[in-house]
């Protein structure tokens, strides 16, 4: 990603060229998940606001696949002072989710309906940077499951997570 002014900043070397924001609904009526979240990436759209609040982000999509960058600092301390594991369920749901994302056709939505998240070491602000990839392992008509990794930039897992998402007609959303 390139250099940009730090309130469209993510984290260091991460930014967001068109702010922060949601995806406009009515574009999604009309073009794929895929299509959206590929869009988001070229700059077509913001980046979600969780993204600035938690310093992370989508920064690979594909049908069925999604990888998230994420750097944990000092702001997500726990009194123990490792990264709170809400981080990285944080990380873990946006990468299950957009992986679902991928699949949508135009005019579906979805919604998270369970996730379970295993954590397997600590993270903490000298962990470094992330990398957390989610890829759908089924996609029905109304339910998808996916699973996601998280890693350290050596490749070792710190958490493993599965999710189910509920997917229904974007107009359900529209209400």
């Amino acid at each position: 990603m390139t250099d940009a002014p730090d309130d469209n900043a993510i984290f260091p070397g991460a930014v967001s060229p068109r702010g922060f924001g949601t995806l406009p609904l009515e574009h999604m009526a009309t073009r794929s998940g895929l299509e959206m979240l590929n869009a988001m990436l070229a700059g077509e759209y913001p980046a979600p606001p969780i993204s600035r609040t938690l310093a992370f982000a989508l920064v690979e999509a594909s049908p069925g696949v999604v990888m998230f960058e994420g750097m944990p600092s000092a702001a997500f301390l726990n009194p123990l002072g490792a990264v709170h594991g809400g981080w990285a369920a944080a990380i873990v749901d946006s990468a299950l989710g957009c992986a679902v994302h991928t699949t949508l056709q135009a005019g579906e939505g979805y919604t998270t309906a369970e996730m379970k998240v295993n954590y397997l070491r600590p993270i903490t602000p000298a962990t470094g940077k992330g990398r957390c990839e989610g890829k759908v392992v089924h996609r029905g008509r109304t339910l998808a499951l996916s699973e996601a990794r998280l890693t350290d930039s050596a490749g070792k897992l710190l958490a493993f997570a599965t999710e189910t998402c509920s997917i229904f007609p974007l107009a359900n959303m529209m209400r």
